[in-house]
């Protein structure tokens, strides 16, 4: 009996390990993108370089579990389906991220960003008429305070070039974020949460690729090697690899767990921002945070939101 707990809790603490670092290689996209946009670059080509390195990745990762487990059984409509969340999570959320990046500091991003969950309780409550507790409305009160803090005190931070427009475009990715995973529940416990992350992931790359090449042609191998390095690491350490971290960490501690363990993502960045790009971190952004992580913890603790296996838009 004595092993049997000692193994389980063995589990849960390795779960919560992995959530711990995934929460740390999300929390650090915001720090690659601020570096790589010291380049010139825009959002959308540093988007497509990102896509592109990590897309070999999950190729291989998926061909492997296409050979190792049963065949996926489902119908065009779902494939249609799987599709379109892939496309609204990967291409439409994490350009509309990248943009928002492009006017406003990596902290005050990362503090927008988790304006996400609230949105889920509101999209279940209008079209599942799912209700929402007291609790989860002083949760939501709590997160609101939390923005609206943060928010006011950078506005006067030298760091943004239009806060406005920042905010604008970081809280719709949440909202776009949030359609998608409110989207994907179903189809994540129809084919498991990897091989869902593999088909979203490649599903996304090819609307984002042709967005660039669109945008500005075929011109990805003319810039200063530090941004490919930028992006290789953004391919790899804050997009395949916490990716699976969290599907693992999930998987042995539950979604509700990892998502209050994974809320710790804006304090990393906060203090990573400052420390590696410089960013004045202002008292209201400390508190702002602060409420914000409060709210996000009651309502990932008391509703037990299925906050999806990514968190890295």
């Amino acid at each position: 009996m004595s092993m049997a707990v000692e193994s389980s809790r063995a589990r849960y603490w390795l779960g919560a390990f992995f959530v711990f670092m995934a929460a740390f290689c999300f929390a650090c996209k915001g720090i690659l993108i601020k570096l790589a946009y010291q380049y010139p670059i825009d959002a959308i080509s540093l988007l497509t370089l990102r896509m592109l390195f990590a897309l070999p990745f999950y190729v291989l990762i998926l061909l492997n579990l296409v050979r190792t487990q049963p065949p996926v059984q489902l119908t065009r409509k779902q494939w249609v389906s799987l599709l379109m969340l892939g496309i609204t999570g990967y291409y439409f959320a994490s350009f509309f991220n990248f943009l928002g990046l492009v006017y406003i500091t990596a902290s005050l991003e990362r503090i927008l960003l988790f304006i996400y969950p609230t949105f889920v309780l509101l999209i279940n409550a209008l079209s599942f008429k799912r209700p929402i507790t007291r609790l989860q409305l002083l949760s939501m009160g709590l997160t609101y305070s939390g923005i609206l803090l943060a928010f006011w005190g950078n506005i006067e931070t030298a760091h943004q070039k239009d806060i406005i427009q920042g905010a604008f475009w970081v809280i719709l990715s949440g909202l776009v974020y949030a359609i998608y995973l409110v989207g994907s529940d179903d189809m994540i416990a129809r084919i498991g949460s990897q091989r869902f992350t593999c088909y979203a992931m490649i599903a996304a790359t090819a609307p984002v690729l042709i967005h660039c090449i669109i945008q500005h042609g075929m011109h990805l191998t003319s810039y200063p090697k530090p941004v490919y390095v930028l992006g290789l690491g953004m391919g790899i350490f804050v997009t395949v690899v916490p990716t699976f971290m969290i599907a693992e960490g999930i998987k042995r501690i539950g979604s509700g767990n990892a998502s209050i363990i994974a809320s710790v993502g804006p304090i990393f960045t906060i203090i990573l921002s400052t420390i590696i790009l410089g960013e004045m971190i202002s008292i209201g952004q400390i508190v702002g945070t602060f409420f914000v992580l409060a709210g996000v913890f009651l309502i990932s603790w008391h509703g037990k939101i299925q906050f999806g296996n990514n968190r890295q838009n």
